[in-house]
Parts: structure tokens; C-alpha cells; sequence
């Protein structure tokens, strides 16, 4: 089976926290790392180690264009305050993104959550990296000092 490394970013719909929707190809920077996140409420290695990483990987890295897509699988859908109660303060300090029912996840081939895709501002994956932990965070490291000619 040949997997299509590209995605038509304009085709794709997310919608935000406050129920505003966006196409992705509106999110992607060019000349910017463009780093989805896809991650789920109820995954630990989400909430404790992947969305803290991305953020402070996107603090340090103005290069960096991270996008947090909360993958809504059919069977374990989360409310609005379940998504934001991950945050001690109730509010997220970037914003989320809703994949409903998990269709870009599932259309990127995620294998699971974490799942950081690296994709420039016309849709290519570039990257596509499972995990939250060391080794994980290390090759996600390494993806981006590629892609930003480190």
C-alpha cells in the first residue's frame, strides 16, 4: 500500500475551542517549522510530557509553528472543560484545535497519541514521529533543526 506523503491543507477543516472552524492550510506559516501535535485528553504521555515539550519547544523556537490538534476519536470524545482541565488554570496557553472523530489523524496515519507531524506550508509531511519520551523528543529535536538548516 503506498501512503500519499502530501495532504491538501485547504481541504481540511478543524475547528477551535470556541467552535470557530479553520482551514489548516490558515494555520500553516510559511517559513516556519510547521509541528502538529495530535494528542488526546485522556492519553499521560500527552498531558505530561508531549504538550509541555511542544510548548516549551515553541517558546524557545520563534521558528516553530506549533499546532495542538486534540484528536476526537468516536468512542472517547471529550467535552470543552474535560480538554482544558489538563491546564491548572482552566485555560490553554496556546490554542486547541478539534480533529472531529479523528479524520486527519487517522487520513496523517498517526500511529497513536502523541503523534507530531512536521509538514511545510503546502501540505508535504516532512516528519511523522510517534511518542512523547526521550527518544521521541530527540528525533523531533533533530526533524526541526533539519528542516530549519541547523
Amino acid at each position: 500500500m503506498e501512503i500519499n506523503n502530501t495532504i491538501t491543507p485547504s481541504n481540511v477543516v478543524l475547528s477551535d475551542l470556541k467552535q470557530q472552524t479553520y482551514l489548516l492550510s490558515d494555520l500553516l506559516k510559511e517559513n516556519k517549522v510547521n509541528l502538529l501535535l495530535f494528542y488526546h485528553t485522556d492519553c499521560l504521555g500527552c498531558t505530561g510530557r508531549a504538550i509541555p515539550f511542544g510548548y516549551e519547544l515553541a517558546q524557545k523556537n520563534t521558528d516553530i509553528n506549533l499546532v495542538v490538534i486534540h484528536a476526537d476519536f468516536k468512542n472517547r470524545k471529550r467535552s470543552i472543560e474535560e480538554i482544558l482541565d489538563i491546564f491548572t488554570a482552566k485555560e490553554a496557553p496556546f490554542p486547541i484545535f478539534l480533529d472531529e472523530n479523528a479524520e486527519l489523524y487517522t487520513t496523517l496515519h498517526c500511529e497513536g497519541t502523541p503523534h507530531w507531524i512536521i509538514l511545510n506550508s503546502e501540505g508535504e509531511i516532512l516528519h511523522s514521529i510517534f511518542g512523547s519520551q526521550e527518544g521521541a523528543q530527540m528525533k523531533i529535536h533533530y526533524s526541526v533543526d533539519e528542516q530549519l538548516g541547523k
